[in-house]
Formats: C-alpha cells, structure tokens, sequence
C-alpha cells in the first residue's frame, strides 16, 4: 500500500529511459485512431449516451488527450540516459508477436495439432529449456491444450491441408478432433 503524506508525493512522476519515445509513440497511434474513427463508429439518433460512436469517440480523445499530456510531461522531465537501450529492449518483445503470426499461418496448412506441437517444442527451446524432459513436457501441454480446445470444447478450427495426404478414414478423424 502506498502512503503519501503530501499530493506532490502522491502523485510523483517515476520515469523510465524511453519515456519520451513511448509518449511520442502513444499520442501518433492515438492521433491515428482519433484520425480514422470517422468511418468506423457511426452516429445515429436519439441520447448522445445510447449513441454507438460515443463511447469510443470519447475513449480515443481521452487517449489523445492523455497522451498530449505525457508527451508534455516527458518533454520538461530531465532526460534520463539509456533511451535506446530500453527502447531496444521493447522492441525485443515484438519477437514473439512474429512467432504468434507465423502460427496463425501455419496451422491452416500443418492443422492444429502438428502446430501447436511444432511451436510449443521451439518456443521452449527458443526459451532456453533444452533438456528432453522441458521439450517433451511442452509437446503434452501442447497436446492438452488441442485436446480440450477440439474435443471437450468443440471449438471450430479448420483443418489442415496437410490432412488432404492421409488416407480418407484417418483424414476424417484428424479433422473432426485435431
């Protein structure tokens, strides 16, 4: 719990190396979504509360807005060294969106299955887990996970080209639950 005795204190700016780089970037994607909501929320008639756009208008302004703020306030705070440094490190994170993409691809091709086996033994040893027991603990997990998606929740996801190569009574099986 925090205890602040004064408001200076409670509202205290703890900054970080890359502080004016992420308010920069959050104000233009705010901007860019304040720039583009036009064609997307619709206004009709009746109470400006009921109104479909209203809510996210005012959600994407208030971003705009908080975002012109932070920019502002990273602008007077004093510069803090290591800007790159950090930045670079959230960019190290965008590492694993192209994983969770290059999955999206894939299982429409692989199926379901074979990719969430393919990617959950690489992604831990990606991670650094090379021993058997990590690699062949993650294929179970992986297995479970398509186990309980397919067929104890019957989620729909499509089947695998390669499945097309298996002979029709196991083609059948492999679509119908994994």
């Amino acid at each position: 719990m925090i205890r602040a005795k004064t408001l200076q204190d409670l509202f205290k700016r703890y900054r970080r190396p890359g502080d004016l780089v992420f308010a920069v970037a959050f104000l233009g994607f705010s901007l860019f979504l304040a720039l583009n909501l036009g064609d997307q929320a619709k206004w009709g008639s009746g109470k400006l509360f009921a109104q479909p756009a209203f809510w996210p208008h005012l959600a994407v302004w208030m971003m705009v807005g908080f975002g012109g703020l932070h920019l502002i306030g990273s602008l007077v705070s004093p510069k803090l060294d290591g800007r790159w440094t950090e930045v670079a490190f959230w960019v190290r994170s965008l590492e694993f969106a192209g994983w969770f993409l290059a999955y999206v691809l894939l299982v429409p091709r692989l199926g379901y299955l074979p990719s969430t086996l393919l990617f959950m033994t690489v992604l831990t040893f990606r991670l650094g887990y090379r021993r058997p027991v990590m690699l062949v603990g993650a294929a179970g997990v992986g297995l479970s996970i398509v186990l309980v998606f397919k067929t104890f929740l019957q989620v729909k996801v499509p089947g695998g080209q390669i499945y097309e190569l298996l002979p029709d009574v196991l083609r059948s099986f492999m679509l119908t639950n994994f």
